[in-house]
């Protein structure tokens, strides 16, 4: 491969005397790069970048070229909307997916135009290695509707329930379900002999609500497809989490679980470049969403089954074949990152090594994807807490790694950055845990500074160098705050003992550990202990919602976001079944749950104990912690006299995903904290009215 320049990074260098910092606006700004596919001929990075406009409340999404060698960057479209999944096509054109057409253009120069004209629409696309047929995914109906039953109420808007699992995440189940089609594929880009290969199972693929095109495959030969899917319904769907990987099989029509006895999640095939072996990932246990993510082989000639992932504590994020088949890439957090490994498959195949895993690359970064590998170089993302994602390539043989993308330079150059730091201190039975410091830009270590406690979601949700768009730490830090971010118990990246030790016990060392982290940091001589905050969402909304009744006095502010109050309540609304009894152990009207779970770890019992000003957000479509939780925690409060802010948002679901709902949920967060903790670098929004 030629030598790779970087031409863009000339006359770039970080300012030393940045003074701006990090606003939601600035943030908001923000260029958001997907990184999609090398060219057909190795030469060239194609990536996307999406920009939001605050005044329309939309965004943009458009295809770019960066050459390799130069760094020359091309726009190849500029469509109205989102132009994304590179392909090539049968030709070697580049192709992508537009409004649910595949569009057909060049690899240099875009110049796109529609090359399918398929009425249903096209998804998650795949052509076979000969080229000659195509595998897609879409809508089709298997279910009932009212008024399939009553014809002329054709008006009535209801949903007649008799079973589980009737909405998830944030919509209602419906009549439809997505299923897997194969077609042959003509040169002038006609589609024909559509085949649904799921034809009258009311079973998705992907699946609900997260899957995407590495839920469908080819195999190596084209003669079968090996797709994923939960193939259960209702109750059974609700509390179980066995997904399969299935194999169609092209010239019979017979559909075969490659996967049958593996009870917990199946995801990811990758098939090795010769065809013979079928990496992927798999949770061993049924009904626990965040058991270890093992990394499996099944030979496909012998059925032969194992397990790569005994050589490694920790769960497997993603996983992905070298090029020449010799090793497995994958991603695991270590430690509070998100790291790149490599498992030497030949020679473990072999039996030529003891331990086959080895780091390729390490720093205080997180890796985040592979795009791909040429001549000896790989292509990933990679994000920190002062960066959102950017493409770099990686030298394997000398661990080079270079930017190559550089969509938000000049806006970081403009910046004064955020200093973070690992520090590891003692929890309360004796262990040592991982607490991330993100200290103000422009930092004095003879100034006092406020503080925030960040309480992570998931409850078994990593917290390494991600860069979030709302829980953003350089945007909290870039107010004057300290930001104390604890690896508390259940986070991954400590060895599957810490991970599962949240399971079960919400309330009991996961919360010690915040409140060993609080105290550790009151210590700091740099923080005013009596300005300190906690904040969180999903688990980190429950931690702040405990923490209100048991912090004897540590905080003077709380925020929490779509967090749990009443565990009871929460049971009896949430979806994922399997995911409440896993945790808290079971149902409420259980007995042995009753008295833990529901009585000693759940906040709504410790509200005679609240006297602190929280701020509480709630999106309308969260169906998985719903908006009853807000509700109750909100009119507690006032009822207990307490300040008390409510910011609910009819339209948004777990996240915030809106440009304005974003913008308004950080100017709500910063307005919130300079009431009841301010801080001498407040941000004050352009616009503001004075009240």
């Amino acid at each position: 491969m030629r030598k790779i320049l970087f031409a863009a990074t000339l006359g770039m260098s970080l300012s030393l005397c940045a003074q701006n910092v990090m606003t939601p606006e600035t943030l908001w700004s923000l260029g958001r790069v997907g990184a999609e596919t090398l060219s057909a001929d190795g030469q060239a990075l194609i990536y996307r970048v999406t920009y939001f406009d605050a005044a329309a409340n939309n965004s943009e999404s458009n295809l770019y070229r960066l050459e390799l060698d130069g760094g020359k960057i091309t726009p190849l479209s500029s469509g109205k909307g989102t132009e994304y999944s590179v392909m090539t096509l049968p030709d070697g054109s580049m192709g992508y997916l537009y409004k649910g057409q595949i569009w057909k253009g060049d690899w240099n120069t875009g110049n796109a135009t529609q090359w399918t004209n398929y009425e249903p629409g096209l998804d998650n696309v795949r052509f076979s290695p000969d080229g000659t047929r195509i595998l897609f995914t879409g809508e089709v109906k298997t279910g009932t509707t009212v008024q399939d039953r009553y014809a002329d109420l054709d008006q009535a808007n209801a949903y007649v329930l008799d079973d589980l699992m009737y909405r998830h995440w944030d919509h209602w189940e419906d009549a439809f379900s997505s299923h897997v089609f194969v077609a042959d594929m003509a040169s002038n880009g006609t589609i024909s002999n559509v085949r649904d290969i799921m034809y009258g199972e009311p079973y998705d693929c992907p699946q609900q609500p997260f899957g995407g095109a590495e839920d469908v495959i080819w195999n190596h030969d084209g003669s079968a497809i090996y797709y994923v899917s939960k193939k259960s319904t209702g109750k059974a769907y609700a509390i179980s989490t066995n997904s399969d990987i299935y194999a169609y099989d092209l010239a019979s029509g017979m559909t075969t679980n490659m996967t049958e006895g593996m009870m917990g999640y199946d995801t990811n095939p990758q098939v090795s470049p010769d065809g013979q072996w079928m990496a992927f990932l798999s949770m061993e246990r049924d009904g626990y969403e965040a058991d270890k993510n093992r990394m499996m082989v099944k030979n496909l000639q012998t059925g032969e089954l194992r397990d790569l992932s005994t050589f490694l504590d920790e769960s497997v994020a993603s996983i992905s074949w070298s090029n020449d088949g010799k090793k497995i890439w994958f991603i695991a957090p270590v430690k509070g990152v998100e790291q790149l490994h490599a498992f030497d498959f030949d020679s473990y195949i072999r039996g030529l090594r003891i331990f086959p895993i080895t780091p390729v690359v390490e720093g205080q970064f997180d890796i985040t994807g592979i795009v791909g590998e040429q001549d000896g170089v790989l292509f990933v993302t990679r994000t920190d807490m002062n960066h959102a994602t950017e493409v770099y390539s990686l030298a394997l043989k000398t661990k080079d790694m270079r930017q190559v993308t550089h969509v938000n330079d000049k806006i970081y150059n403009s910046l004064a950055q955020s200093r973070v730091e690992p520090h590891w201190i003692k929890t309360t039975d004796g262990k040592d845990m991982l607490v991330w410091l993100i200290l103000p830009p422009n930092f004095d270590p003879n100034k006092k500074y406020p503080s925030l406690l960040y309480c992570q979601g998931g409850p078994q949700g990593a917290l390494s160098q991600f860069y979030s768009f709302r829980w953003n730490f350089q945007l909290m830090a870039a107010q004057g705050y300290v930001v104390i971010a604890p690896n508390r118990r259940g986070m991954p990246g400590h060895g599957v003992e810490w991970n599962e030790e949240i399971s079960k016990d919400w309330g009991g060392q996961a919360i010690q550990d915040y409140l060993s982290a609080a105290d550790w940091g009151k210590t700091l001589p740099y923080v005013d202990g009596s300005r300190m905050g906690a904040v969180g969402a999903s688990y980190g909304g429950y931690s702040v919602y405990m923490l209100a009744g048991v912090h004897e006095g540590r905080f003077s502010s709380f925020i929490a976001h779509d967090g749990l109050f009443n565990l009871q309540s929460f049971y009896g609304t949430t979806e994922e079944m399997w995911f409440a009894n896993w945790d808290l152990g079971g149902p409420y009207w259980e007995k042995g749950v009753q008295d833990k779970s529901y009585d000693k770890f759940n906040p709504m019992n410790y509200v005679a104990n609240w006297d602190t000003p929280i701020l509480i957000y709630q999106g309308g479509r969260d169906y998985r912690t719903t908006e009853d939780q807000a509700f109750q925690a909100f009119n507690a409060a006032q009822l207990r006299g307490i300040k008390s802010r409510f910011v609910y948002m009819p339209e948004e679901n777990h996240w915030v995903l809106s440009c304005q709902n974003g913008l308004l949920w950080q100017r709500e967060f910063f307005r919130w904290l300079d009431e009841t903790m301010p801080s001498a670098m407040q941000y004050k929004p352009k616009g503001a009215k004075e009240e």
